[in-house]
């Protein structure tokens, strides 16, 4: 009977493995459709006639600096000025027109820490935001015309010729 089982038992084995198809060749028959897919798109767009695209022709533009401010040692200048509209946020709301700037910064404690050096030095310094660019600008000096400004940023750059931070000092018209 035990023979007859092992018999019984490989007949079954033998058809199993027959009737199973690999995977191998379903990933072929897969592959060849789509290369005869590929084939077949590829014919097609041959027929077609190709369309050529119009291509606008390029020309370069020129190219054009931004307006430089320049910055001048005579109380007399005519350029130099930004104007930018700003809000004291540390010191005196006293802002009149014309602003001598000592420095800028997009930080507020760094702002803040120079305010407190120049009120250490005699100055009455102030801290004003402008909220567009998102900068504190360090004002030292603050006046209704613009040549005591230039003068009082002159005189300023003057007082502290080794600090180059100190000589990049410029003036700020307040927008209201």
């Amino acid at each position: 009977m035990s023979k007859l089982a092992i018999l019984g038992m490989g007949a079954f084995v033998a058809v199993a493995l027959v009737s199973c198809k690999s995977s191998e060749s379903a990933y072929k028959k897969a592959y060849e459709n789509a290369k005869q897919q590929e084939l077949a798109q590829a014919s097609s767009q041959e027929t077609v006639a190709p369309v050529q695209e119009e291509v606008a022709p390029v020309v370069a533009a020129p190219v054009v600096a931004p307006p430089k401010v320049v910055e001048s040692t005579t109380t007399t200048a005519t350029n130099g000025v930004r104007e930018e509209k700003v809000t004291v946020v540390s010191g005196t709301d006293s802002l009149k027109d014309y602003n001598v700037v000592a420095g800028s910064f997009s930080v507020k404690a760094n702002a803040e820490s120079l305010k407190d050096f120049l009120d250490g030095e005699g100055y009455q310094a102030m801290v004003a935001f402008n909220a567009e660019i998102a900068m504190y600008r360090v004002i030292v000096a603050t006046y209704h015309d613009r040549a005591s400004a230039a003068a009082a940023r002159d005189a300023f750059k003057a007082k502290y010729p080794n600090r180059k931070d100190f000589q990049g000092a410029w003036l700020l018209y307040r927008i209201n």
